[in-house]
């Protein structure tokens, strides 16, 4: 059982919303400028953190650079995610994500600023986590 993050890129701040359960932290790498419409954040997850349901407009990728996790997309089995996974999420479609119940989970979260942003919906409800 791996539970201690050694993540690749620095933690950040601990998260203090509701769009979270559990402890999580992000780091934002890079934010959208003129240039460039692209925003990427180190998200880390403690064992058993998640996010609630929500959806991109213009879409998520994931890179998992430590850890063990879940993601899941409204309406399909969850997937264990483990370092080196990569998920593409399309646009509005429903998903979560987080660590698994024993160890912490550590991904880039890539999305285009230049559509709407994170909408955030109801949490992840405790038999969806361990189904």
């Amino acid at each position: 059982m791996q539970t201690e993050s050694k993540t690749l890129f620095e933690k950040g701040e601990k998260v203090k919303n509701e769009n979270f359960s559990g402890t999580a932290y992000l780091k934002m790498l890079v934010t959208n400028d003129t240039e460039n419409p692209i925003i990427v954040g180190n998200v880390t997850f403690e064992p058993g953190a998640r996010n609630r349901w929500h959806r991109h407009p213009g879409g998520q990728i994931l890179l998992v650079t430590d850890g063990v996790g879940y993601y899941q997309e409204r309406g399909k089995p969850k997937k264990i995610l483990r370092k080196g996974d990569v998920i593409k999420c399309p646009p509005n479609i429903e998903h979560w994500h987080g660590a698994s119940i024993d160890s912490h989970f550590s991904h880039l979260a890539i999305g285009n600023s230049d559509k709407e942003s994170v909408v955030w919906l109801l949490p992840v409800t405790d038999e969806e986590y361990l189904k």
